[in-house]
C-alpha cells in the first residue's frame, strides 16, 4: 500500500487471510496506515478504513474480506504524506522539553476579578471579531514562538492545506508588511490610453 501497488496489497492481503490471521488485527493496520501514511494528503481514508474495520467485525468473514480489499485498493492509490505523523513526532519531543512552559496570559481564561488583575486574558483577540477570521496573535510558549511542526506536502488535500497556511501566514503580517499581491496585467488598450 505505501508503495502505491494495489496488486501486491491485494495479493498479501489474501496471503495473511488465507493463512488464518485475525481480520481485525489487519483492519487495525489498515486504520494505522490510513493516518500514518495517507494522512491529511486523502482525509476520507480514515473514514473509509473505519468502515471497512466496522464491516468486519459486523459481517464476519468471508465477506468482510472484500470491506477489507476496498480499504487496501483505496490507501494503496491514494495520495500518500506522513507530514501529520511526523509533525506530531516533533511535538513529543518539544511537550517533553516545554511541559512547564507557562500558557502565555493572553490566552489564559479569566474568571475570576483576581486572574483578570493578573493579566489573565488581556490581549486576547477573539479571530471571529477580524476581518479575515485570523487574529495576530502567538499562541505557542515564548520558547517556542515562531514553531513550525507541521508542513504540508503537496499531495493531495495537503496541497490546499498548504495554500491555506500560506494564506494565513500573509494575514497575520501587519497590513503595512503584506504584498498588495500580484499586479494585475494591462491590457494593450488599457496601456495605450
Amino acid at each position: 500500500m505505501r508503495n502505491s501497488d494495489p496488486d501486491a496489497a491485494l495479493y498479501w492481503l489474501a496471503r495473511m487471510l488465507e493463512a488464518g490471521e485475525d481480520p481485525l488485527y489487519i483492519a487495525r493496520r489498515v486504520v494505522r496506515m490510513a493516518v500514518e501514511d495517507i494522512g491529511l494528503a486523502e482525509p476520507n481514508a480514515l473514514a473509509l478504513c473505519m468502515a471497512a474495520r466496522d464491516a468486519v467485525d459486523f459481517i464476519g468473514m468471508p465477506e468482510g474480506n472484500l470491506a477489507l480489499a476496498q480499504a487496501i485498493v483505496y490507501l494503496s492509490v491514494a495520495p500518500k504524506s506522513n507530514a501529520l505523523y511526523t509533525a506530531y513526532g516533533a511535538v513529543q519531543q518539544d511537550v517533553e522539553q516545554t511541559a512547564a512552559e507557562p500558557v502565555p496570559l493572553h490566552l489564559r481564561n479569566a474568571p475570576t476579578s483576581l486572574m483578570k488583575g493578573l493579566g489573565y486574558g488581556k490581549d486576547y483577540q477573539y479571530a471571529h471579531d477580524t476581518e479575515n477570521k485570523v487574529a495576530d496573535m502567538q499562541c505557542l510558549p515564548d520558547s517556542l514562538r515562531d514553531r513550525v511542526y507541521y508542513r504540508p506536502t503537496n499531495e493531495g488535500v495537503e496541497k490546499r492545506i498548504r495554500e491555506r497556511l500560506e494564506e494565513i501566514k500573509r494575514l497575520r503580517q501587519p497590513v503595512s508588511n503584506r504584498s498588495s499581491g500580484p499586479a494585475k496585467s494591462r491590457t494593450k488598450r488599457e496601456s495605450e490610453t
